[in-house]
């Protein structure tokens, strides 16, 4: 398992990920509160491909060893599982945060949309997306780490929440266009 920075040959595979969590959503077997027609969508990874902050988990096949998703379909030889945007441009919601650590915007690093496809949900890839971001923080030099999530996207939170993340607050917003989000922010301080 790799993960890197995405390159513009990742975006059909990306937006298939995208494609498939909002699937899962409307059939109900997530909760994450993103909208198909709003975000995230392909226009979401192309902005940060442009940017150069886009990333993709890729998890190669092992010779003779057959890896299945858990709707049944046979994985490719090297697949993108999951991504996420890791810079340190904070939304708007922040500012109304009461962070525990008064850091320099400049020493923030902060995760957003993370994903990983939901044929691979459960395996510990998230944690290891989290785990690659730390890593990314410190050897960039940023002390401070911060995310959101959706208040409904209880797996999300829990998953940060074992991971060390304290939640600093709620705050209503608008949340990259979709109505009604109730923005869960955290943060870990890495000193």
């Amino acid at each position: 398992m790799i993960i890197r920075k995405a390159t513009e040959a990742d975006l059909d595979a990306i937006e298939k990920i995208y494609d498939d969590i909002h699937t899962a959503e409307e059939r109900g077997e997530v909760t994450i509160g993103w909208d198909r027609a709003i975000y995230p969508v392909r226009k979401t990874a192309e902005a940060a491909l442009k940017r150069g902050d886009l990333f993709v988990l890729e998890d190669s096949k092992i010779p003779g060893e057959g890896r299945i998703s858990e709707t049944g379909e046979p994985l490719e030889e090297s697949d993108i599982l999951g991504t996420g945007i890791i810079n340190n441009v904070q939304v708007d919601s922040y500012e109304k945060a009461s962070w525990e650590y008064d850091v320099p915007d400049e020493k923030v690093c902060v995760l957003h949309t993370m994903v990983i496809s939901p044929a691979v949900g459960r395996r510990g890839y998230g944690k290891k997306f989290v785990k690659y971001y730390e890593d990314y923080a410190k050897t960039n030099g940023f002390p401070e780490l911060r995310l959101d999530t959706n208040a409904r996207n209880k797996r999300a939170r829990e998953m940060y929440k074992k991971l060390g993340y304290k939640e600093v607050g709620i705050v209503p917003t608008v949340f990259n266009g979709i109505e009604g989000v109730d923005l869960v922010l955290l943060e870990k301080y890495l000193g």
